[in-house]
Formats: structure tokens, sequence, C-alpha cells
């Protein structure tokens, strides 16, 4: 499994660790992810994503799952988050229609 957030995008970086006598040694940042579940309000389910703690607090934010969803763009989000936000697009458009 990748050590990527499926709502953001946020991956791993690499750099230096410095130490004090200046020699450089290479090192990798690793994302805080963390297994959450998820509710939608919209579709009344709730989703288990792998995300990292900034971006469940971007969520909370924002207001919940949708309202993220709704303003994410579609570059940073992982096959199942894009699923997600197909299949809510797709039952408020049903919604509004009825």
């Amino acid at each position: 499994m990748a050590r990527r957030c499926e709502l953001s995008g946020k991956d791993v970086m690499t750099g230096n660790n410095v130490s004090h006598a200046n020699n450089r040694s290479r090192r990798r940042f690793l994302p805080n992810l963390c297994v959450v579940s998820l509710m939608s309000e919209t579709l009344g389910e709730t989703f288990q994503l792998r995300i990292s703690a900034h971006a469940l607090r971007s969520v909370e934010h924002r207001g919940g799952l949708d309202a993220y969803l709704a303003k994410a763009s579609e570059d940073g989000l992982s096959q199942k988050a894009r699923q997600i936000k197909a299949s809510i697009r797709r039952h408020k458009a049903a919604a509004a229609a009825a």
C-alpha cells in the first residue's frame, strides 16, 4: 500500500539529515497517515479512508466529507475518493431532479 493520502495526495518527501559537522545523508519524510471512517451525509454511508492528519483537519473545517470532495480537484484524489465524489454528485443530481 502506497504511503499517500487518499484525499489531499500528500506523499513521501525526501531530504537530508544534516549533522553538526554538516555531513549530509539522505532521509525520508513520511506523511502522518491515519485510517479513519468518514460519513457521507448525502449517501448515508461510512467510508474507510487512509488520509493524512492535515487532510482530516481540512475535512472537519469544510464541514464534512461531502463538502470537502465538492471543492477538491480530481488530481490529488485517489481512485476510491473519485468514485465517492462521483456517486455523491449523481445522488445530488437525482435528488434535485425529483
